[in-house]
């Protein structure tokens, strides 16, 4: 297909801008040949004509499709031009955060600014053994390849890094060496890997400076060689260094600096060492403050400088050497501060006793008066006689700058020479991979010699560069058998032979340099005269005489030829060399022996650099005549002469190329400059790169990836079973040109821009069959919906049609039926209407009737009501008249019992109040209310009684009235009588008139009563309104108070539990970490000693190579002793030097190396105890102020403790004395050295051999009794003080870290797990001890909550009595809660006596045990024994006998027992057909018999051989998942037995009466029971590391790689860095592979009858890993980051799920170690657009970090076209939202996390006494009993 063809309307193409370099646009209508202008429509909106060049006709650039932008490969772009290399580089670096891109074999990385979490011991371990296409782009990846090349091909490696100054170039390679010293390690014990980074602060110290384009430019090149041995570790480092920039030691730009090493000494000034040095602040020196810049941001040089100082001791250089390099450096400080005083124009002199001048000659050892003189004058010679001629001040400050620069010069030569020395090894060097560092092609306003030099040697890399990939382009072509045609490519050669040939321009140089009148005009003069019109590569400005420019391979340059000469010549006064090699300081002519030898490439520029260094770790020695002639050398020939030197090594090497872009000139983080970067892609020939690339075959697919990609092109008959030959038959009907394609063996080979077409006729190859779907889809649901309705119209119409048939019918039937009822409701009504009317009338009558008879009635009845009124109101007023007199009297009453009240209730007051105070602190708030309660019921009495008073004044006036009213009457018939006796009616009507009287008296006194009751009444009712008011207040407080009672109570019950949960929570996970902590500390000891194990054997051989008729076996060892066993270790560990006494010469070399790994990791145990230490300390301060607070709590048995830790000091003294003693004799036994003192028979011997067995025996005794003590202190202090158990476990770690010697190794790791042992312990008692105090806190707040119920009840109790019976109710409650709490106290008192006095007898029984130990000890243990048993006798208490399922064996077969049972048994063999975990049975049931027998020694001698032959076992074949599992059973039923039978009713629950009676009946196992688990937890972290073996080559294939739904993920072009095919080699690893080998792990462990909580934890960790390592590759791969691979991600999860679900296992936890990647996978797969689905992101993802999160949405990458990127603004808003959460900034998962395994108590139900022994194990020899 014609290129002009893709010209398309809506093809999108790159035109030339002048701001962005590139710009892209959109074609409007298609292009025909012949057009001249282009249509465009630009992205900003903007419609464009674009004119074509009338002469070249040459169109745009295309674009590539947005599926190939942003590709790990700049070669896997359709379209390889610099605009798609541009914009590929931005959208990696911009939009998804990557500083890594491969062009072909070049890694090209972008300088960040700003530190990236990428560079971590993670990623190192991510990169470890992965090939270069399987991984994202990375500096780390070309290093692995490095590696890997250099082990696979044996032919060394390089890494050439190149970039202008800034572009990160340093820290490149320093992670490249930083990688190589991770991965391959060091092959002896010095840790080479360290000195060789060491090498870098130093370096970087020296050669570094502040420039304006970088912080920490370096500004020398150099070349490092990592040397390896043939195990390809790394043995040793050599240096060579580059062209040193000197002039900056004398001079700087503006914002510049100096060396870091002169600030870092005046940053230091300060200290003690450095106060004869006379430095002080950066500003007082003439050298370092030129630039105007003495301090970098972020940059501590006193810091810097203790790690240089730091860095120069790990290499090796001495104190004494430092401090004079400190010397030399400050002397050239001073000389700068050196000043001349001009005498006349040619002479000028230096003031007396010139201050700086003296700080100089004193810190350089040489004379003042000398220095002087040679700084203001120089020697002349000539032929016959020698002047000494003045210069002048200019000429003197140019020599003075050029003497510093030289000193400099020397010192940097010095320095890189005992680097060099450092790094160098005695081992033969097998291969080595080199690490270029050196400088870019540079180009400034005034270019001078330096930049001359700088340009040359990049013009020489760039055609090894160029050469080199020419050569991978027809090595690839070739391999492939495609015909190789000539691709023009850019040769420099021209370039090079200007500068270096004969007659050029160096050659030109050196001529002028040796002319006595050369100068700088007549060698740019030459120089036209020679090349000017001659070469094309060589030009003359317009308007300079003095300058030439060159054509370089990058850019033209123009250099000035001012300098050259001077800078070229070298130049250096030889009178002032001469002063200084006369110095008394011995260091300083050191630096100078060199100019009286041959002057290998090292010699140095005197203003530019120093050139290409090669600093052997000897300097050759030259002849004398041959020394003179190579001191006439000069710059640059010495440079031509060194870059030769580089260049035959780097063609010697297999090149790595790591291009370093400085994206923006300002430091700006992930900021990008595209002139500046396309400016370095010309210059660093990248872009040369791609043009070569796409001169050729660009684009290279496998069969299988073209099948897979473009399937969708080929019809059904197309496709063949020779994969091959169908992509031949569709390519040449889709591209008809054959020579845009070629078919190689396993490859196609593209020319540019055929993928990108490719693409295209996929793209509307799916579009098409979309947009058949769609019209298919869309015709189908328009023809259902159409059915639909018309079926819905039809059932609608016969609806319809039926209704209104119905409706017809039922309108006739009701026209009918109206019809009849019209009928007869007509009669109906005209008669119901006359009956109403009958009715009616009927009704109106009786009406009428009835009215006026109720008229009648009522009349009769009002006159009968009317007399009977009027009898009421008259008996009314006569009582009213007597109600007032009673009410007036009651009134009275009530006033003087009011009074009287009122005295009373003062009384109670006074009363009350006492009581009060005596129950303030018990009843609170209760008696306010109470009180206003009673007083209220008094006011309430009182007003009953005033009424009650009042009813009884009426009742007496009414009697009263009665009585007058009597007399009335009696009077009445006193004046009737008085008419009959007319003789007294005078006398009674006087009487009368004096009744009326007072009658009339009575009335206005009764008025009176009234009123005053009236007001009386008024008063009360307001009093007690105001009480009720009062009242009703105080019940609202009343109510607030419980209320806020309750709630306090409720919040602190919440607060308690969740501070309780909180605390539970820290507890479990402090005990993980610590059980963790453990764990790794006896995977580390363990593999220390297989270690040690190794080195004994190979030191056993060694001893017996010249006997080798004998041969003796060492006694078995045991690393896994308890912590309390002591005594074995020592025994074996002192009979080791009595055993290999005669070949002690040889044991020395053999056992250095694990002696200093031994005696680091004593000193990290050291380090350890004193943070331990100082924690005691806190909390020993913590513990004394609260035993401050508490003074007045009784003291418990400080006297037993007193004496306990008396003894305990003085048990340590004499455990010291002993320990001398015994390495006096040992140091005695190693000084004699006649053979016939020091034989084995000799009486010498045996005398100090028995002297020795005494001794180590009491050392035993003495710390099995330093032990017991402890163990009693510690149990006797948690006892008191139960919440303190953490310090006294410190104090007692403390106690046992004093007890190890540091002399015996063994016996720290000892103690170190005895540290773990006992902080295991102390961890378990503080967590029963927080439950039980939680539950007690739980008790008391339900008391707290029954007694708040209790008063409350009781409170409404004594509010309904009265207040006198409240108050002593009250009382009464008071007195007997008291009671209760005295009783309670008593009894508390009484148990802690109790307890004192049973710990007091308990301390007496142990202290007279220890007595019987102690002589019995003594007694049954021979030296023999002592020596030969690798676990010591432990304290077995006896018990009762029982003779019940036993197997006895004699002591002679015991080795027999365990090579059969152990040694030879087969897991695959005879162990399947056996019961599950029989050899730990057969075991124990020796054990029951050996304690059967009371036979201690047999038990201990059983258990020692069981440990040390399961060990030997899995040493032998630790690799096997069958040998490993069989063990870790057995080796867990074997502990459960020793638990079950052990006799301890926690152990015993299950057990039948008849496996009750099978415990054991002598000896107390527990400590060989912590033996066993601490062996069950090595198995286990065997087990796993195994595990993870096995599964680690499929997790990544059958997880991420392979399809496990078919055709989901398309395949995506690659570059020439091709991934590693899953088909062809990884092919093998499916998902169904990971299913089919987790069956095999089940299957195994369940033959072996493992425990099912076992089984869950190993599950567990197996799914960890394959999530870490999936999760892992994931982060670092952009290829699998897509919406495809994430479907395929949770596909394969919810297999796992299954195998999960049909195993039983779904909560074991493995599901939840997946949870990470399952959320990756979703991340994947949710949309990633809005707000929304941000916030949906944030709280889904909740088990990956914030970094993981980012890192995801950086690199997900569409597949098809259909998917779209996120974008940038998306993932700053998950950033925003993501801010808050802490999580770790690690961006990988640490696969090598082993989860802290435990193995809970599971009893077998299985009776011993039914166990039969197979025949095929070969016991015979044992019996049942």
């Amino acid at each position: 297909m014609a290129a002009s063809e893709l010209y398309t309307k809506f093809a999108r193409v790159w035109i030339p801008d002048p701001e962005e370099v590139w710009k892209s646009a959109e074609l409007l209508k298609d292009y025909k040949p012949g057009d001249k202008v282009l249509l465009l429509h630009l992205e900003e909106g903007k419609d464009l004509e674009y004119h074509l060049d009338p002469n070249t006709k040459e169109l745009p650039h295309l674009r590539n499709p947005d599926i190939l932008v942003g590709e790990n490969d700049l070669t896997a772009l359709s379209y390889l031009h610099e605009p798609a290399v541009l914009h590929n580089l931005r959208v990696r670096f911009i939009d998804s955060k990557l500083i890594y891109t491969y062009c072909g074999i070049v890694l090209v990385a972008i300088n960040p600014y700003e530190q990236l979490p990428i560079y971590g011991e993670d990623i190192i371990n991510a990169y470890s053994g992965q090939n270069m296409g399987d991984m994202d782009p990375h500096i780390f990846a070309v290093a692995e390849e490095a590696y890997k090349q250099m082990a696979r091909d044996e032919r060394n490696q390089s890494i050439i890094v190149s970039g202008e100054s800034g572009a990160g170039k340093t820290v490149s390679a320093k992670y490249a060496m930083r990688y190589f010293a991770t991965v391959s390690g060091s092959a002896s014990e010095a840790n080479v890997e360290e000195k060789v980074l060491a090498s870098n602060p130093i370096m970087e110290s020296i050669g570094n400076a502040k420039t304006t384009r970088n912080d920490n430019s370096s500004r020398f090149g150099k070349y490092i060689e990592i040397g390896f041995d043939k195990r390809y570790r790394i043995i040793g480092a050599n240096m060579r260094t580059y062209l040193l920039e000197k002039s900056r030691v004398v001079f700087q730009a503006e914002e510049e600096r100096n060396y870091h090493i002169f600030y870092q000494l005046c940053a230091s000034a300060k200290l003690p060492e450095f106060k004869m040095l006379r430095l002080g602040n950066a500003d007082n020196f003439n050298y370092t403050k030129q630039g105007g810049s003495p301090v970098i941001e972020g940059v501590d040089d006193a810091k810097e400088m203790a790690h240089t100082r730091q860095a120069c001791t790990l290499l090796g250089i001495s104190e004494s050497h430092q401090m004079g390099i400190f010397r030399i450096l400050a002397g050239i400080l001073h000389l700068g501060n050196v000043g001349f005083t001009s005498r006349d124009a040619d002479s000028c002199t230096i003031p007396p006793k010139h201050e700086p001048l003296c700080i100089f000659c004193d810190l350089m050892g040489v004379d003042y008066e000398e220095m002087c003189h040679w700084l203001c004058h120089r020697k002349l010679a000539t032929a016959t006689e020698t002047y000494i001629k003045p210069i002048s001040k200019l000429q003197a400050t140019n020599a003075r700058d050029a003497l510093a620069k030289h000193i400099y010069a020397k010192l940097f030569n010095w320095i890189v020479d005992n680097v060099n020395q450092a790094l160098h090894s005695a081992v033969k060097q097998h291969s080595f991979i080199g690490v270029l560092d050196i400088y870019g092609f540079e180009t400034f306003e005034i270019n001078s010699f330096e930049q001359f030099c700088i340009n040359y040697a990049n013009e020489k890399l760039q055609q090894q560069f160029n050469m080199h990939v020419f050569k991978l382009e027809q090595e690839e072509y070739m391999k492939e058998q495609i015909p190789w045609t000539l691709i023009d490519f850019y040769d420099n050669q021209p370039c090079i032979n200007l500068i270096e040939s004969k007659l050029g321009i160096l050659d030109l140089l050196d001529e002028e340099c040796k002319m006595p009148k050369g100068t700088d005009d007549t060698w740019a003069q030459k120089l036209y005269n020679t090349h000017l019109n001659k070469c094309a590569l060589f030009e003359k400005p317009r308007l300079s005489n003095k300058a030439f420019i060159i054509q370089h391979f990058a850019d033209k340059v123009e250099y000035q030829c001012e300098g050259f000469l001077e800078k070229n010549k070298d130049t250096v006064f030889e009178e002032q060399i001469k002063v200084l090699k006369s110095s008394k300081f011995k260091m300083l002519p050191e630096l100078f022996q060199d100019d009286e030898k041959a002057i290998s490439p090292t010699s140095a520029t005197s203003s530019g650099r120093t050139p290409l260094t090669r600093t052997p770790a000897k300097p050759t020695k030259g002849r004398p005549g041959q020394m003179a002639k190579e001191h006439k050398k000069t710059v640059g020939h010495q440079f031509r002469n060194s870059l030769h030197l580089l260049m035959e090594t780097l063609n010697a090497t297999t090149p790595h190329y790591v291009r370093c872009i400085k994206p923006n000139d300002f430091k700006f983080p992930f900021t990008f400059d595209e002139k500046r970067a396309v400016q370095q892609l010309r210059a660093c020939g990248v872009l040369e790169t791609i043009r070569i690339s796409a001169a050729g075959f660009p684009s290279r697919w496998t069969y299988q990836e073209f099948f897979s990609r473009y399937r969708v092109l080929m019809k059904q008959k197309d496709v063949l079973s020779d994969r091959k030959q169908t992509c031949k038959n569709v390519l040449e009907k889709l591209i008809l040109d054959k020579d845009k394609y070629q078919f190689g063996k396993t490859k196609i080979f593209f020319r540019a821009g055929q993928v990108a077409y490719l693409e295209k006729l996929r793209a509307d190859k799916l579009r098409a069959a979309c947009i058949r779907i769609q019209k298919t889809i869309r015709g189908w649901l328009l023809r259902k919906k159409y059915l639909r309705m018309r079926k819905a119209a039809i059932t609608v119409q016969r609806y319809v049609r039926g209704y209104q048939a119905r409706c017809y019918a039922k309108f006739l039937r009701r026209t009918k039926a109206a019809t009849i009822i019209q009928k007869y409701w007509r009669m109906y009504v005209v008669r119901r209407r006359y009956k109403i009317r009958r009715a009616a009338t009927i009704v109106l009558q009786s009406y009428l009737r009835g009215f006026l008879a109720r008229n009648r009635y009522r009349k009769i009845l009002r006159e009968h009501k009317a007399v009977i009124i009027q009898k009421r109101v008259r008996g009314w007023l006569a009582r009213t008249h007597y109600k007032r007199s009673m009410h007036a009297i009651i009134y009275l009453q009530c006033c003087l019992r009011r009074m009287m009240a009122k005295r009373e209730l003062k009384k109670l007051k006074i009363e009350a109040r006492s009581v009060e105070r005596y129950k303030k602190l018990h009843i609170g708030m209760e008696n306010k209310i109470m009180q206003l309660q009673r007083k209220v019921d008094e006011q309430n009495k009182d007003y009953k009684c005033l009424v009650e008073k009042l009813t009884n004044l009426e009742g007496i006036y009414n009697s009263e009235t009665e009585k007058l009213r009597s007399d009335l009457e009696r009077l009445q018939l006193s004046e009737e009588e008085a008419k009959v006796a007319t003789g007294r009616v005078l006398s009674l009507q006087e009487e009368i008139a004096k009744l009326r009287k007072d009658l009339e008296q009575t009335r206005s006194e009764k008025k009176c009563i009234e009123e005053h009751a009236d007001r009386y009444k008024q008063e009360t009712e307001q009093l007690v309104s105001n009480l009720k008011e009062e009242n009703t207040l105080l019940k609202q407080e009343k109510e607030a108070l419980n209320h806020r009672i309750v709630q306090q109570a409720k919040e602190m019950t919440e607060t308690m539990e969740k501070k309780l949960v909180e605390e539970t929570k820290q507890l479990e996970l402090d005990l993980n970490d610590e059980r963790l902590r453990y764990q790794n500390l006896l995977n580390e000891f363990s593999r220390l000693e297989e270690r040690y194990d190794d080195l004994k054997e190979e030191m056993t051989l060694m001893v017996h190579v010249p006997k080798p008729g004998h041969k003796r076996t060492d006694s078995t060892h045991s690393s896994n002793e308890s912590e309390y066993t002591f005594s074995s270790e020592i025994a074996e560990m002192e009979d080791i030097p009595s055993r290999t006494e005669e070949p002690s010469e040889k044991k020395v070399p053999l056992d250095m190396s694990l002696f200093l790994k031994l005696q680091k990791r004593v000193t990290e145990l050291e380090q350890e105890k004193q943070v331990m230490q100082d924690e005691l300390d806190r909390k020993e301060e913590q513990v004394l102020r609260s035993k401050a607070k508490e003074e007045e709590r009784p003291q418990i048995r400080g006297a037993e403790l007193e004496y306990e830790s008396l003894k305990r000091q003085e048990l340590e003294s004499e455990n010291k004395k002993l320990k001398n003693e015994l390495n006096e004799l040992r140091k005695a036994l190693s000084e004699k050295s006649a053979p016939e003192v020091t034989a084995p028979g000799a009486p010498a011997y045996r005398v100090l051999m028995e002297q020795l067995t005494s001794v180590s025996e009491e050392l035993d005794v003495r710390k099995e009794e330093v032990l017991i003590l402890r163990s009693q202190l510690v149990s006797q202090k948690e006892a008191i003080q139960p919440k303190n158990t953490m310090t006294d476990s410190t104090i007692l770690l403390e106690d046992v870290q004093k007890m190890k010697d540091k002399g015996e190794i063994a016996q720290a790791y000892i103690g170190l797990k005895e540290t773990n042992r006992l902080l295991e312990s102390q961890l378990q008692s503080q967590k029963r001890s927080h439950e039980n105090e939680a539950e007690a806190l739980r008790g008391e707040i339900q008391s707290l909550k029954e007694e708040n119920n209790r008063q409350q009840q009781l409170l409404a109790q004594n509010l309904q009595l009265p207040p006198e019976a409240r108050i002593e109710a009250s009382l009464q409650h008071e007195i007997t809660r008291l009671t209760n709490e005295n009783l309670d106290l008593m009894e508390q008192l009484e148990k802690q006596d109790k307890t004192v006095r049973k710990l007091k007898k308990q301390l007496k029984v142990f202290a007279k045990k220890i007595g019987e130990l102690e002589v019995g000890q003594m007694e049954n243990i021979s030296p023999g024994q002592i020596i030969d048993e690798p676990i010591r006798p432990v304290n077995i208490p006896r018990k009762e006998k029982d003779f019940q399922g036993m197997l006895e064996y004699k002591k002679e077969d015991e080795q027999k027992l365990v090579k059969n049972l152990i040694l030879e048994l087969k897991p695959r063999g005879v162990a399947v057909n056996l019961i599950p975990g029989l050899p730990a049975y057969i075991l124990f049931m020796c054990v029951r018999h050996a304690d059967y027998l009371n036979d201690d020694q047999k038990v201990r001698s059983l258990l020692t051989s069981t440990i040390n032959s399961i060990k030997k076992v899995l040493k032998k074949r630790g690799d096997d998942f069958e040998t490993v599992s069989f063990w870790l059973s057995n080796t867990c039923r074997f502990l459960h037995c020793l638990k079950q039978y052990s006799g301890e009713e926690g152990f015993m629950k299950h057990n039948t009466s008849r496996q009750n009676e099978h415990c054991l009946t002598n000896f107390d196992l527990a400590e060989y029971r912590q033996v066993l688990s601490d062996l069950a937890i090595q198995i286990y972290q065997q087990l796993v590391r195994v595990l993870e073996n096995i599964l680690q080559p499929m997790i990544v294939s059958g997880m991420l790689e392979h399809e496990t739904i078919q055709g989901v993920s398309g395949v995506k072009p690659t570059g020439l860095r091709k991934r590693t095919s899953s088909i062809a080699d990884e092919g093998t690893y499916t998902l169904d592979s990971i299913l089919r080998q987790l069956n095999s792990f089940h299957s195994v462990m369940c033959q072996h009858g493992m425990d099912p909580e076992l089984i869950k934890q190993v599950v567990k960790q197996m799914f960890y890993i394959i999530g870490a390592i999936t999760l892992n590759n994931l982060l670092l791969r952009k290829d699998m980051c897509s919406w495809s691979k994430g479907m395929q991600i949770r596909y394969n999860v919810s297999q796992l799920e299954e195998w999960l679900r049909d195993k039983n296992l779904m909560n074991s936890g493995a599901k939840e170690t997946l949870e990470p990647l399952i959320q990756a996978a979703q991340l994947l797969q949710v949309k990633k657009k809005t707000d929304d689905d941000a916030e949906a992101i944030c709280s889904m993802c909740n088990a990956l970090t914030t970094a993981q999160i980012v890192k995801v949405l950086n690199l997900y990458t569409p597949v098809n076209e259909f998917e779209e990127r996120v974008s940038v603004s998306f993932i700053r808003t998950i950033q925003m939202r993501l801010r808050d959460r802490k999580d770790s900034p690690q961006l990988l998962m640490d696969a090598k996390h082993i989860f802290p395994v435990t193995f809970p108590f599971n009893p077998s139900s299985l009776a011993l006494e039914t166990i039969q022994i197979p025949a095929s194990l070969g016991l015979g020899f044992i019996s049942r009993v």
